[in-house]
């Protein structure tokens, strides 16, 4: 699929024409392949129709057509995902977000009329405790996470730099998106891991106060990836909410 920038893949799970689809958005180091079938199972539990993408950089999707930036977030949610989402006909869909995906979809939903949204811990702002636990992820790089994701990305190093360089740069510091909370008012379920190394409940507790429609907090007993690490209560959780909507 061509978006603005480059072409990126993406998996087109079918459901129910009636029903508002699904759009996930995959993590700082995600793809479609890294979402382990995750979408694909809340589209068999739900009867949703279910898109993942890979973000330009990400997966087998080509790379991005320059450096990112401090704004690189932003940039995604006001000109990739619309045109993705003209593209394919979803209209007001329920954005599936993690991580960075999870920014991504706040900052879509803040500017722009979508059915629901379900935030997998999310970023709202930088803080020391995620900054840490990103800065940690260069050690691991080296001592096998290279390898790993060697596997699931056309260029692992180009993805690693991208998104490890940016959240780590002098110029992100200021990154904060907590103000712009306030035009979600579509209802939310936002999921936190107790245990999470890259963010703490400071972040959807900022979209329950911060956001105008109805929030749901979830707090689960695993680290960073919820629907991974606590598969079962998240999709339990995430079909429960899209029944609900």
């Amino acid at each position: 699929m061509e978006v603005p920038g480059g072409r990126v893949e993406y998996d087109d799970v079918p459901g129910d024409p009636a029903l508002a689809p699904l759009l996930f958005l995959h993590h700082g180091l995600g793809s479609v392949r890294l979402w382990r079938r995750f979408h694909q199972r809340v589209a068999a539990a739900t009867g949703r129709r279910a898109v993942a993408y890979s973000r330009l950089g990400h997966g087998f999707s080509e790379p991005p057509p320059r450096e990112r930036t401090a704004r690189f977030l932003h940039e995604e949610a006001a000109g990739v995902v619309p045109a993705f989402c003209a593209a394919l006909g979803l209209e007001r869909p329920v954005l599936v977000g993690h991580s960075d995906g999870g920014s991504i979809a706040l900052l879509v939903a803040s500017a722009s009329d979508v059915r629901g949204l379900v935030v997998l811990a999310p970023h709202v702002f930088v803080e020391e405790h995620g900054l840490r636990g990103i800065a940690a992820t260069r050690a691991a790089y080296a001592d096998g996470l290279a390898a790993r994701m060697a596997r699931h990305h056309r260029d692992a190093d180009l993805t690693f730099r991208s998104w490890n360089d940016v959240w780590l740069s002098p110029e992100f510091r200021g990154w904060d998106i907590r103000a712009e909370l306030a035009g979600i008012h579509c209802p939310v379920l936002a999921v936190q891991g107790s245990a999470d190394e890259f963010g703490t409940l400071a972040h959807v507790e900022a979209v329950r106060d911060r956001a105008a429609g109805p929030v749901e907090l979830l707090v689960l007993d695993c680290g960073h990836e919820p629907f991974t690490e606590e598969p079962e209560a998240t999709e339990r959780a995430v079909a429960e909410f899209l029944r609900r909507l």
